[in-house]
Formats: structure tokens, C-alpha cells, sequence
């Protein structure tokens, strides 16, 4: 029996959506990075927690690691958020 190309859509994601989705941002340990990347969060998920950000500092203390969670709706949603982060000016590195 033939597949619809819905079922090829999802076959092929490993995310099963909506799902919380990780994303880690590192950039200079400078003052509004971590608000920077909170107001992308919420553009790309309007009900992201800002109290789930995780922090971590580099050994040097030069850069900062900001982990967000978001909901994940759909490969396009990630991808622009991907997309946006990365070109932000303050942001270094989007894992």
C-alpha cells in the first residue's frame, strides 16, 4: 500500500511534534545575551519559560552557554528559529 507523503514527511523526522526541543546559544559573556535570545525564544514559542534558561559560563569566564528549551511545532519552525539565532550579532555559536 502506497504511503502519503505525510507519512514520508514524518518517517523521516526524528522529532515527533509538538515536543520540547533543546537548543544551546553561545556567545561573549556580554550584558543582554541572555535577553536577546529569551525575545527570539518567544517570537519562535509564545509560551516559552524563561525560568527553564540554563546558564553556563566558560572556564575563562569570556562566554556564556544559554540552553533553551522550546516547544518544537514543525521542521520550518526550527529551522528559521536555527536561522535567526545564528545571525544575531551577540550569538557566537547554535547547537
Amino acid at each position: 500500500m502506497p504511503s502519503s507523503s505525510s507519512d514520508n514527511t514524518r518517517a523521516e523526522s526524528l522529532i515527533d511534534y509538538p515536543s520540547p526541543f533543546p537548543i544551546k546559544v553561545m556567545g561573549a559573556k556580554v550584558d543582554g545575551l541572555v535577553h536577546a535570545i529569551t525575545l527570539i525564544a518567544c517570537q519562535f514559542d509564545p509560551a516559552f519559560d524563561a525560568s527553564t534558561i540554563e546558564l553556563r559560563e566558560s572556564k575563562g569566564g569570556n562566554y556564556l552557554g544559554v540552553t533553551i528549551t522550546i516547544t518544537a511545532t514543525s521542521r520550518e519552525q526550527l529551522d528559521e528559529l536555527y536561522r535567526t539565532l545564528s545571525t544575531h550579532p551577540m550569538v557566537k555559536v547554535v547547537l
